[in-house]
């Protein structure tokens, strides 16, 4: 006797718990054939809010963890990412991507997460530093996670973009809310079956998916997000520094104009985790 196939729901993951769109719209997706997948949650500016305060809750916990148990967890996701490779394989093919590219971007992805997970224990000692002053002082730089960052993902390299764009922010203490592509939204969704199971505690990263001209405005205007980094194209990235401006936010935008290639070496660097940090000195009397 023959059977249905079970239609999958996906949920968007925020707090470490799948839920449904505040709004409980949908929008469609459909695999590489046109043929209908599966409904993908449409979220609102009331989904980025919560995400928000799931993150804030998440991100002080999060920050005092040591940066060689930061670096495990990291690794962890990795190794949980490359033992279910083909099922991420198959997410991105559905967006067209042959085996060979999916697999490469699976692949890619797994490398970047080791790559900042070695950098876990090692950045405070490179971005930190003792500096030489003219008096009786001993002047002290260290690095503080700055708190919550929006990621902004481009439509392109659904998964490997998204790994790049937030795994330097949590590397470094801070806790994420990132939008996913909105044309290809569904290795996100598996992503986020990967990091409720992983060691990686819920809230530090939440994922909404939706449409960017409805959830721009939000990211750019929210006072507690302190950073944004993503990509954008010339019209959001005017909507994205004047509310920036407005809330006092960093943002490292790269343009859609001048796509970055996310598998070169310089998609992954020290410096993405820098630019996720604070630098504060330290002044202390020799001899106190």
């Amino acid at each position: 006797m023959s059977r249905l196939p079970i239609t999958k729901t996906p949920k968007i993951y925020v707090g470490g718990a799948f839920i449904r769109s505040e709004s409980a719209r949908v929008f469609s997706l459909k695999d590489a054939a046109g043929n209908f997948y599966a409904n993908i949650p449409q979220c609102t500016r009331k989904d980025l809010r919560n995400a928000v305060e799931a993150a804030a809750k998440a991100g002080r916990g999060w920050a005092k963890r040591t940066a060689y148990n930061s670096g495990q967890i990291l690794y962890r996701l990795g190794e949980m990412l490359e033992a279910r490779a083909d099922e991420m394989a198959g997410a991105l093919m559905l967006g067209g991507a042959t085996k060979a590219a999916a697999a490469r971007e699976v692949a890619a992805s797994v490398d970047r997460l080791i790559y900042y997970a070695g950098w876990a224990d090692k950045y405070e000692q490179v971005l930190g530093n003792v500096n030489p002053v003219a008096s009786p002082h001993f002047n002290f730089t260290v690095t503080e996670p700055m708190g919550i960052v929006g990621v902004l993902a481009p439509e392109d390299a659904p998964l490997l973009a998204l790994v790049s764009l937030f795994a330097p922010a949590i590397t470094s203490g801070n806790t994420v809310v990132a939008l996913a592509s909105s044309r290809q939204p569904y290795p996100a969704i598996l992503l986020g079956e990967m990091l409720a199971t992983s060691d990686l505690p819920g809230g530090v990263v939440n994922l909404l998916t939706g449409f960017r001209a409805e959830m721009l405005p939000t990211f750019a205007t929210h006072t507690h997000l302190r950073v944004l980094c993503g990509v954008a194209d010339a019209v959001e990235r005017k909507a994205l520094a004047l509310g920036a401006a407005e809330s006092v936010k960093r943002l490292h935008l790269m343009k859609t104009e001048v796509p970055p290639d996310w598998f070169a070496e310089p998609a992954q660097s020290l410096y993405a985790i820098r630019d996720t940090l604070e630098f504060k000195t330290t002044w202390h009397p020799v001899g106190a």
